[in-house]
């Protein structure tokens, strides 16, 4: 499949009065036409970062590029102006942030908001707007789509809330289409409707998706390839299978050993020892050396490369060196990924 959007060696820094936070170090990754990639990692592993730099969006004035190129259709995203990426955004590629309630405005109607995009990049009228809108509310499956296109977003419930940010994001068919925790805060059952919701638009409108989250139990449901992200870096990248079947990184063991089970026997959830690293001075070796069992010398010494597992799958690990002795995934890694799959 071709590619329709390529990171390439992104590095990321914040200045701030602590210093220079080197929060992306070298990031390279690539989205498919059609495809769902799954960026996953904890808390300030650099995922939403990344997005982020994508769409421009990073905060101006602390905020940095210091190397790397984000090529879409041929163009370096990272070279554009704020008034060439207005063009970009919202038309070609799109954005549903976490908190719906954040991202609406409580102070215009949805039909107005959903209408906004159709009329800034399709150049419609506000009568083909309006029934562009209506059908995309339907598309979402929000019900009396005549009723709810002229109510505020403080009428509408967390889901419902959450349906019309995919409905604006999705109002011009964008190319690519970046989820970031879209279902964070959402109960369980809602949760799963917005997944599904996701899933079917997709196919519906052949659209390419990155989807951010923490929740390995969401990932093997929604996407095609995984990317795990730590200390500002994918240290994993594979398909579903390869990353739930065959993980490499002691990280993404790690992080599949952590994912709660309901027939789990256990009494305490395993969760990973120690913190991420602190990236205002990132470590000179592997960033998840100190918190890791397995961790050789040359771990805290140098940055292991990127090793081949297969055509489509990669590791960051020197435990993947020929010369490194060989070390099997632990017991609960093993337990986790026969349930997830099969749940899949």
């Amino acid at each position: 499949m071709e590619n329709i959007l390529e990171v390439k060696d992104l590095n990321i820094s914040f200045h701030t009065f602590a210093g220079e936070v080197k929060a992306i170090r070298g990031v390279n990754f690539e989205l498919k036409k059609g495809e769902t990639l799954a960026i996953v990692g904890e808390s300030g592993s650099g995922k939403s970062v990344t997005t982020k730099a994508i769409m421009k969006l990073l905060p101006p004035g602390n905020s940095e590029i210091k190397q790397g190129e984000i090529l879409f259709d041929g163009k370096d995203l990272t070279k554009l102006t704020d008034r060439q990426m207005q063009k970009i955004r919202g038309k070609d590629i799109s954005m549903i942030f976490q908190d719906p309630m954040t991202s609406l405005n409580p102070t215009m109607t949805v039909g107005k908001q959903i209408m906004e995009p159709l009329i800034k990049h399709q150049d419609m009228s506000k009568s083909a707007a309006r029934e562009r809108a209506l059908q995309l509310l339907k598309l979402v499956g929000i019900p009396k789509p005549e009723l709810r296109i002229k109510q505020y977003p403080h009428q509408f419930s967390g889901g419902m809330r959450q349906r019309v940010v995919i409905a604006i994001a999705l109002a011009c068919n964008p190319k690519v289409l970046i989820a970031d925790e879209p279902t964070t805060a959402l109960d369980v059952t809602i949760q799963a409707q917005i997944l599904e919701l996701m899933k079917d638009l997709q196919n519906k409108i052949d659209t390419s998706i990155i989807f951010i989250t923490h929740d390995l139990g969401v990932v093997a449901n929604v996407a095609d390839r995984v990317a795990v992200m730590y200390g500002g870096k994918i240290v994993e990248i594979g398909t579903v299978d390869e990353v739930f079947y065959n993980p490499q990184h002691p990280y993404t063991w790690g992080l599949i050993s952590s994912m709660p089970s309901l027939d789990a026997k256990e009494e305490e959830l395993y969760a990973i020892p120690g913190t991420p690293p602190n990236l205002l001075n990132p470590p000179k070796g592997d960033a998840f050396a100190p918190r890791n069992e397995y961790a050789m010398q040359i771990d805290l010494e140098e940055q292991p490369p990127m090793f081949k597992v297969s055509d489509t799958h990669y590791a960051a690990t020197w435990l993947l060196h020929p010369d490194a002795p060989k070390v099997e995934p632990p017991a609960a890694v093993k337990s986790r990924m026969r349930k997830f799959m099969g749940a899949k």
